[in-house]
Parts: C-alpha cells; structure tokens; sequence
C-alpha cells in the first residue's frame, strides 16, 4: 500500500497503539522512519525498536512506553505536510510547549531536534511535534 504522506502514517500508527494501550507496534521501514524511531528513543518517548527484515521493504517494531498506565507520547501533530512544507531557520525554529516538547526537524545533516538543530546553528523543514 503507498501513502502520500509516510511520516504522517508512521505518527497515527504510534498514536492510535499508544492509545488502544498495545505494547508494540508494527510500521513499514524507511531509512526516515528509522531516524524518527531513533530520535524517539534517544528522547525517550518509546522504549526500544528492531528492524524485522523481510522479503520487501523490512518492518519497525517499535516497543511503546508508559508511565503509570498513561502513554509517554501524550500528543503528536504533523507540521510540515506534502501539500504545504514549513521551512525555518535556526532562529526562528519553534518550542514546543515552552520546551517540554519535541519539534523533530530534517537539516542538511539528518534529522534532529529543535534544540539539536539550533545549537548546530541548522535550519530545515520542521516535521512533526511531540509531547
């Protein structure tokens, strides 16, 4: 199945199984996809992920987190959408919640954080919100 906007299905997944309150969930791989599940860990919002290699494109399991019954991830929101892209510089990248979020944003050299990016002095396409 092909999707127009892999990043925006990759966030709904985590969404929708941190909210049925399942202990995993399984999402087509991507190299991007990969580095958002990396991000995510290194923030600590999911538990750990592997790489199920398969005959086609390969599977993310990603092992979801919670704190007291309550999913970690207590919102997500697609910022940058393949109809309407959202571009800033280093200066000018958001905070999200006063910086009690994530803005996950893709520089020249990957895919970081807000905060990452700005201490990098980096700019790019901000992709997703995370709280």
């Amino acid at each position: 199945m092909t999707t127009t906007d892999p990043i925006a299905d990759f966030l709904t997944r985590i969404r929708n199984a941190a909210r049925a309150r399942h202990r995993r969930v399984d999402i087509p791989a991507s190299r991007t996809k990969k580095a958002l599940a990396q991000l995510l860990q290194q923030q600590k919002f999911i538990g750990n992920f592997t790489v199920l290699e398969d005959k086609k494109q390969g599977v993310i399991r990603i092992n979801l987190k919670y704190n007291a019954g309550k999913p970690v991830i207590t919102g997500m929101r697609r910022v940058s959408k393949p109809g309407i892209r959202q571009y800033r510089g280093s200066k000018n990248l958001p905070r999200v919640l006063g910086g009690l979020g994530v803005a996950i944003v893709s520089t020249p050299k990957g895919i970081m954080t807000d905060s990452e990016a700005r201490k990098q002095n980096l700019g790019g396409e901000v992709l997703a919100y995370i709280w």
